[in-house]
């Protein structure tokens, strides 16, 4: 009779494991569960190609800080796609151009 384990029996041992363990532990998961497979970037990021960012999100994603963000905005460089109180969100698509740009610069 095979015992099946729970995720959360899965994680309280995980939880008991040593740094060194766990990591070792995390990088047999990540490259077995992925050395077959061979998803393209729609594939991958396909459900974000419509997607909106805050500006915490659109910064990190960018690779700078939200004040330098915040100057982007003010200079133009970067347009929020919809404000939404004192929110604004930015669309991936300017992301991904501005940090083409970016890029190159």
């Amino acid at each position: 009779m095979t015992q099946t384990m729970t995720a959360e029996d899965l994680f309280a041992q995980v939880q008991k494991m040593s740094a060194k363990e766990r990591i070792k532990f995390f990088s047999l998961i990540a490259i077995n569960a992925f050395k077959d497979a061979d998803y393209s970037h729609d594939q991958v990021f396909g459900h974000l190609r419509n997607a909106t960012f805050s500006a915490e999100e659109a910064a990190e994603f960018l690779e700078i800080s939200l004040p330098t963000l915040r100057r982007y905005v003010q200079a133009g460089r970067l347009k929020p796609t919809s404000i939404i109180g004192r929110n604004q969100l930015f669309s991936s698509a300017d992301l991904r151009l501005l940090k083409q740009k970016m890029n190159k610069e």
